[in-house]
């Protein structure tokens, strides 16, 4: 098997740690380790946060939600995502969640083709153990926002 086929094993509380957009994203299996296939991430998604409507026009996504209640617009469904609950996500599809808690919202999720775990290392910044969460400026959005094209992503203008 060549070096992208090999079985993986990403321990608890490991993999690349980043801020982003006020949350907490761990790349868990990269593109890399399936040959582009599939990656996989876990997200803590703070009280009141979520990405805007956009859409991926290469990647469908999956979510899991563990913990938390995520509001979810799906194309024209609007519902609530719960601890258990799944939400596939066709490319092409606008999509948004915000977490509608009081407490840090816990997700799996996983884009296929692999690739867009990719925005996020370049758009975040590593994490610091220990430290809170930055609230994430107007200029790191459109920053974000800019790049995000690379990645077959499509979202809000900027202002």
């Amino acid at each position: 098997m060549s070096p992208s086929t090999q079985p993986e094993l990403v321990p608890a509380g490991e993999g690349e740690t980043i801020w982003f957009d006020g949350n907490v994203y761990t790349v868990k299996i990269s593109g890399e380790a399936t040959n582009g296939a599939l990656s996989v991430l876990e997200s803590s998604i703070m009280p009141g946060c979520g990405p805007p409507l956009h859409v991926h026009t290469v990647a469908d996504e999956v979510f899991h939600v563990l913990s938390g209640q995520l509001e979810f617009q799906v194309g024209d469904a609007e519902f609530t995502g719960r601890a258990g609950d799944y939400v596939f996500v066709p490319h092409g599809t606008p999509h948004r969640f915000k977490n509608i808690g009081v407490h840090v919202a816990h997700t799996i999720f996983a884009y296929t083709p692999a690739g867009f775990e990719k925005f996020f290392l370049e758009s975040g910044e590593p994490a610091v153990a220990g430290t809170p969460v930055p609230q994430w400026s107007s200029e790191e959005f459109e920053r974000a926002v800019a790049i995000a094209p690379r990645f077959h992503w499509e979202g809000p203008p900027t202002k």
